[in-house]
């Protein structure tokens, strides 16, 4: 006869896929009302559902905080624009003379913008950042 040289271990054999579980709403809700019935153990409802009553208590909890409800956005409103010449060139160093022969004409005010929001004026230059500029104007329009 042959022995064996070792000796028998346990097997264990895993029929589940092992992968998480995915519940509907509707299922989260059944088994969390469950529990909620007068007398009901959450770890019996667990148990019966193959669930872990720590995952019954997160859900639990989690429908207990209050559904955010989206806002919808505020409409866009749009303003006239009105392009007015400038009254009289300001005094310019030589040096910044120099600059506007070197640039196209109608380039010493190319990429100025100006609001005008409740009496309040904003130049706004070529290289500003959008989001600097839209945080300007948001607060200008709640202030005022």
């Amino acid at each position: 006869m042959l022995e064996p040289r070792t000796s028998v271990r346990r097997v264990e054999v895993i029929t589940e896929t092992g992968r998480r579980r995915q519940f509907s709403a509707d299922d989260k809700a059944r088994f969390v009302e469950e529990t909620l019935a007068p007398g009901a153990v959450v770890s019996e409802v667990a148990r019966r559902h193959g669930l872990s009553p720590q995952q019954l208590f997160t859900w639990r909890r989690q429908m207990r905080q209050p559904v955010a409800i989206p806002v919808a956005p505020e409409p866009q409103t749009f303003v006239p624009a009105v392009v007015t010449p400038s009254s009289t060139p300001p005094e310019r160093s030589p040096r910044q003379r120099r600059r506007l022969r070197k640039a196209p004409e109608g380039g010493e005010n190319s990429g100025i913008i100006e609001l005008e929001i409740n009496g309040v004026a904003v130049r706004v230059g070529g290289g500003a950042d959008a989001a600097t500029v839209a945080a300007v104007i948001h607060a200008l329009k709640t202030c005022t």
